[in-house]
C-alpha cells in the first residue's frame, strides 16, 4: 500500500482487517476515491454509460450507481432514521447481496435507460453530501468507518471494471471509437528485455495478509489469515510473457493443437473462434486498446488471456502457469512498483530490465483455484458476502493491472475470474519445477 490515508488505517479485530484511525484521513480517502469514479467516467457520454456488451460486464452507469448505492446502504442506512434518496434504488443497484432484498438481473443492467445518466451523478452528489454530514456531526461510528473503508476500495474495484467493461462496450463498436483519443499516442515502454529464471528452494513461508511492524494496511477478508505454506523448489520467470512470445504460439499452432489444452478450454475455443487474444486484429499487428487501434507493442506484456489460453501457453513452452503461493512468496519483500491506472496510460507496457514487473500491467493468472485459506471467517451480517460465496470455480490471479489504482494492491491481494474470462487485463508469468 502507499497511501498514506490507507497507511493510517491499522488492523481491525474483525471484518475488513482495518481500523478506521484518523477519520480526517479517511474522508479524505472517501473524497480521493469517489473523485476519481467521476473522472474516469467524465469522457463517456449518455449513450456511451449504458451500453452493456455482455453478460459478465456492466454499464459505466451501473457502476457509478452502485458504488453510490453501497455507501447509502451500508453506512447511511445503519441509521434507523435515515431514508434513501430513492426506495427503489435499492432494487436497481443492489449487486449480489442477497441478504439485504432482491435485485434487478444482472444480464439486464443495460436495459436501466432511467435514471439517466445526470440522475445518477446527482445521487452521487446528494450521497457524498450526507456522508460528509455525517462525519461532521460524528455520527458515523466505528463499525460505520470500517464501512467506509471498505467502500472505498470497493469503489476501487469498480473503477478497474468501469474501464475494463467499457473498453469491451467500445470494441464492439464496428468503428473502434477510443475512450479517450489523448491515449492513442502513447510513445511505448522500455526495450526488450531477455527472459531469466529466479530459482527458489524448497521452504515453509507465511502467506496472507499482514502488515510490517508499524506500518498500517487495509485487506479483504479473503486474503487471512496469515498460515504457513510448503513451497516446493521451483523457477519463476523474471517478466510476464510478452505479446512477441505469444504472437510466436500463435504463429506456431498455437490454437490448432489440441494436446496443448484443457479439455473445458479447447471446447471453448471451438465455440467461440478463439484464435488469438482478444482485442487483437487478424494480422496480429494491431489491437483494440483504451485509445483506439494501435500497433501491438512487441515486448509489452501479452493481455486479455482466458486462464485456458495461459495455460496451454506455458505447456507450449515447456513451462507451466505458478501457484499463487509462488507468487506471492517472490511478492512479499518488494515494493508495489509498475504502470497502474494512475499512469493514466490504461495499457501494459514492457518494463525496465532489472524490474520483475510482478505488480501492475497485467493481472497474472495463477494455477491456484480461488477458496478460502485454513480458518478463513467472512464479515459479519450482509457484508460476509462480500468475498467468501464466490469462492468456488473461480482461479486466482495477482500483482494488478495498468488499470488498478496503486495503492489497491499489496503482495497479499487475491484477485479472482472463472477460466474463460478473457476482459480484464490477465496475462501470465511462467514457472518451472526444480529439476
Amino acid at each position: 500500500m502507499t497511501s498514506t490515508a490507507a497507511h493510517a488505517l491499522h488492523d481491525a479485530p474483525a471484518g475488513s482487517r482495518s481500523d478506521a484511525g484518523s477519520t480526517d484521513l479517511l474522508q479524505a480517502r472517501y473524497r480521493k476515491v469517489r473523485a476519481r469514479t467521476a473522472a474516469l467516467a467524465e469522457p463517456l457520454s449518455p449513450e456511451d454509460a449504458m451500453v452493456q456488451s455482455m453478460d459478465d460486464t456492466s454499464p459505466a452507469k451501473w457502476h457509478l450507481a452502485h458504488t453510490t448505492w453501497f455507501f447509502e446502504h451500508f453506512v447511511l442506512g445503519r441509521d434507523p432514521g435515515y431514508r434513501p434518496i430513492n426506495p427503489d434504488w435499492h432494487y436497481l443497484f443492489n449487486s449480489y447481496y442477497q441478504s439485504v432484498g432482491p435485485m434487478h438481473a444482472r444480464p439486464r443492467r443495460g436495459l436501466l435507460s432511467r435514471p439517466g445518466l445526470e440522475e445518477v451523478r446527482l445521487y452521487r452528489e446528494e450521497v457524498d453530501a450526507c456522508i460528509a454530514r455525517a462525519f461532521a456531526a460524528g455520527d458515523i461510528d466505528e463499525a460505520g468507518q470500517q464501512a467506509v473503508l471498505l467502500g472505498t476500495h470497493h469503489e476501487q474495484q469498480h473503477q478497474e471494471l468501469l474501464l475494463t467493461d467499457i473498453k469491451h462496450a467500445l470494441w464492439c463498436n464496428p468503428l473502434r471509437p477510443p475512450y479517450r483519443g489523448d491515449l492513442a499516442h502513447d510513445p511505448g515502454g522500455a526495450a526488450a528485455t531477455p527472459l531469466a529464471w529466479q530459482a527458489f528452494d524448497e521452504r515453509v513461508v507465511e502467506l496472507g495478509h499482514a502488515p510490517w511492524p508499524g506500518e498500517a494496511g487495509f485487506a479483504y477478508d479473503n486474503e487471512s489469515p496469515r498460515h504457513r505454506v510448503l513451497v516446493p523448489a521451483h523457477a519463476l520467470a523474471s517478466r510476464p510473457v510478452s505479446n512477441a512470445e505469444f504472437r510466436a504460439f500463435i504463429e506456431d499452432g498455437g490454437y490448432r493443437n489440441v494436446a496443448l489444452w484443457m479439455s473445458e478450454g479447447w471446447a471453448r475455443l471451438q465455440a467461440e473462434g478463439w484464435s488469438r487474444p482478444l482485442y487483437w486484429e487478424p494480422d496480429l499487428e494491431h489491437a483494440y486498446t483504451l485509445g483506439g487501434m494501435r500497433p501491438i507493442e512487441a515486448h509489452a506484456p501479452v493481455c486479455h488471456l482466458s486462464y485456458f489460453e495461459a495455460d496451454a501457453f506455458a505447456r507450449w513452452a515447456g513451462a507451466r502457469v505458478p501457484t499463487e503461493a509462488e507468487w506471492e512468496r517472490a511478492a512479499l519483500h518488494l515494493p508495489v512498483r509498475g504502470h497502474f491506472a494512475d499512469d493514466d496510460r490504461f495499457h501494459p507496457r514492457a518494463a525496465a530490465a532489472e524490474s520483475p514487473q510482478l505488480f501492475g500491467d497485467v493481472w497474472e493468472w495463477t494455477s491456484t483455484a480461488y477458496g478460502p485459506y485454513p480458518g478463513f471467517r467472512p464479515l459479519p451480517g450482509s457484508l460476509g458476502e462480500y468475498n467468501g460465496k464466490f469462492m468456488c470455480g473461480q482461479w486466482v490471479l495477482r500483482g494488478g493491472s495498468c488499470a488498478t489504482p496503486r495503492d489497491h494492491v499489496r503482495a497479499s491481494y487475491r484477485n479472482f475470474f472463472y477460466p474463460p474470462d478473457r476482459w480484464q487485463f490477465s496475462g501470465l508469468r511462467l514457472a518451472k519445477d526444480a529439476p
